[in-house]
């Protein structure tokens, strides 16, 4: 203020005034009388309160000469001239005021503390998001070929089972497409057949277990010819007797009846029975009419085919029957081995009177290797096959049944038009259960597994789902990274619709009586083993293992210290404490509210 007044005395008195301020004062107060006289504040209204003071600072020797308005004028002017230093000083004066408040750092408002309490209770994690359903089985069935449609079926909206059918196509090109598929297939068998069969008749083996007789001798390369007969093999535990009876025991002879069969050449009779009877006519020299007996016996060991045989029966009456003649003993089976397919002997074990088991290998025969002629036969049929398959997968398209069970959302044919290879015909859905596809983001999806139940909202209807799958591939984008979900949600009253957009809920993770404190009563401090989350508690004192903070936090009220905590899953209010000397009941710090705009800090 004392440099403000010096500057002041230091301005020349009114009467020493540049020529241009006495005007310019002079216009002023023109205009104050232009408003009226009674318009100019009066004279006391402008007495100077610092008027000591200025007259002391800008004293003079006598009074001013009058101007020449008068003595009242220059009065009037001085009057304004002090008003307008008045207006100057108090603006200076209050600005001074506000840089010196500034410079007193004048203290802001803190605001209130607010505190809580540590909770004893249950805490679940929760994941929520959106996601669009579709449903879980669908159809979209389309023209494979161009053709005309004879007939539809099936109507937008109609319930359909599965097998249903549902359109037909003109077939005369399909079935015929299948019909040359199959006779191709058949061929390409036969051939494969014949190859194969060629391959394993050069390996000869015995049918059935038996002896050899009337072997041929084969040399190593010896070359043998399709139907030259190499060996017979006889089964000779058994032997066989044809002899023929006269009409008139007709009724004496039945099959299971015993026998005595003599053989003189090996002075042996033994025991057999009648196998088969056979009522032939056979006429003998001296006109006798006679039938045929075949008797089986069994080989004691000394039975050999050729030797002369007879047999005696027993009639119902007791009469002894005999046969017309004597007959010759044969093998009970035997067969001929003979070369089904030309070639070189490789190997034979053809000998004699040798016994030998079924399947026993007699003479392997070479020939040219045949398997390149058997794979590319194969490879024909496996490609007739796959056309043969083609083929009637495209006569089955051109009259289809319902793939599935649902409702037929679209039909895109009608009855006698020309249909266009990829027009979609009918189109059908299963609604019953839909599928609500989602994204979890990485922080959450180790949380979400198969089978959990999920809370489903529509638009305000809940419903209840159950995860079916979750990927474990992710997607990145935007800084997040994503992992697909498909949630099950049972729709069989028809309430969800495909393409509906709805909310999820899901409780990721859930603690039971467990210490619990408000997500703003942690705070993340540094400390010098770092970064650690603490808890502000009221206690009478600092806890014996109170950290070491190198960044304080504000608005933190006397009698509260920081305890370092563990936390554990949050929802949206509250956080769980792992570990930490925390204690049901005890109050904590949470934050700051200042009053005057409601902000909070802390």
């Amino acid at each position: 203020m004392t440099d403000l007044l010096r500057r002041d005395q230091n301005q020349p008195p009114e009467s020493e005034l540049p020529a241009e301020e006495e005007v310019l004062e002079e216009e002023v107060e023109e205009e104050y009388l232009a408003e009226g006289e009674d318009d100019l504040p009066p004279e006391a209204d402008l007495e100077d309160p610092f008027e000591g003071d200025y007259e002391e600072g800008f004293s003079q020797e006598g009074p001013p000469p009058p101007g020449p308005g008068g003595p009242g004028k220059r009065k009037k002017k001085r009057k304004i001239g002090k008003f307008i230093a008045l207006g100057v000083a108090v603006v200076v004066i209050g600005g001074l005021v506000w840089f010196l408040k500034g410079l007193g750092g004048e203290k802001e408002e803190e605001g209130e503390a607010l505190t809580d309490m540590v909770m004893r209770g249950s805490i679940s994690s929760q994941v929520t998001g959106d996601g669009v359903t579709v449903p879980k089985n669908s159809a979209t069935l389309t023209i494979t070929s161009a053709g005309t449609v004879q007939e539809v079926y099936v109507s937008e909206g109609a319930e359909v089972t599965e097998g249903d059918p549902l359109f037909r196509m003109d077939t005369t090109t399909a079935q015929k497409a299948v019909n040359d598929a199959q006779r191709t297939v058949t061929n390409s068998q036969k051939e494969l057949n014949s190859l194969q069969k060629d391959q394993a008749d050069l390996t000869i083996r015995a049918p059935f277990k038996g002896k050899l007789v009337d072997c041929v001798e084969l040399q190593k390369d010896q070359s043998v010819s399709a139907g030259e007969k190499l060996a017979k093999l006889v089964d000779d535990t058994k032997m066989k007797l044809s002899l023929y009876f006269s009409y008139a025991y007709e009724n004496d002879i039945y099959k299971g009846q015993s026998a005595a069969i003599s053989v003189p050449s090996a002075t042996a009779q033994v025991t057999g029975q009648v196998e088969e009877i056979h009522k032939v006519r056979r006429v003998a020299s001296e006109g006798t009419v006679l039938f045929e007996v075949v008797f089986v016996v069994k080989n004691p060991g000394a039975l050999s085919a050729d030797m002369l045989a007879t047999a005696s029966l027993t009639a119902a009456s007791g009469e002894t029957v005999y046969p017309y003649e004597s007959g010759k003993l044969a093998y009970y089976t035997s067969a001929d081995i003979t070369a089904k397919v030309g070639g070189p002997m490789e190997r034979s074990n053809l000998m004699n009177y040798a016994d030998v088991s079924a399947g026993a290998l007699l003479v392997q025969l070479g020939a040219d290797d045949n398997s390149t002629a058997i794979a590319a036969a194969e490879n024909q049929l496996q490609t007739a096959q796959e056309e043969l398959k083609r083929a009637q997968e495209e006569l089955e398209k051109a009259a289809p049944k319902a793939p599935i069970s649902g409702t037929v959302l679209s039909v895109g044919i009608t009855a006698g038009e020309e249909a266009t290879s990829g027009t979609v015909a009918v189109s059908i859905a299963d609604t019953s259960v839909m599928v609500v596809n989602a994204k979890i983001d990485d922080r959450n999806i180790s949380f979400v597994k198969q089978g959990m139940m999920v809370d489903i909202d529509m638009w305000g209807t809940p419903l209840t789902g159950v995860v079916e799958s979750v990927s474990l591939n992710g997607t990145y984008e935007n800084g997040v990274s994503t992992f697909p979900a498909v949630f099950l949600v049972d729709n069989a009253d028809g309430a969800l619709m495909s393409g509906t957009t709805v909310t999820y809920t899901l409780a990721a993770s859930q603690s039971d009586d467990c210490l619990m404190v408000p997500i703003q009563s942690v705070k993340s401090v540094e400390t010098q083993e770092g970064s650690i989350s603490v808890v502000y508690v009221q206690r009478d004192s600092p806890p014996a293992d109170m950290p070491e903070i190198f960044s304080e936090i504000p608005g933190v009220p006397e009698g509260f210290y920081p305890v370092a905590v563990e936390t554990g899953i949050s929802d949206n209010a509250n956080v769980e404490i792992v570990s930490g000397d925390l204690e049901e009941g005890e109050t904590v710090f949470t934050q700051v509210m200042k009053s005057d705009s409601m902000s909070m800090y802390g």
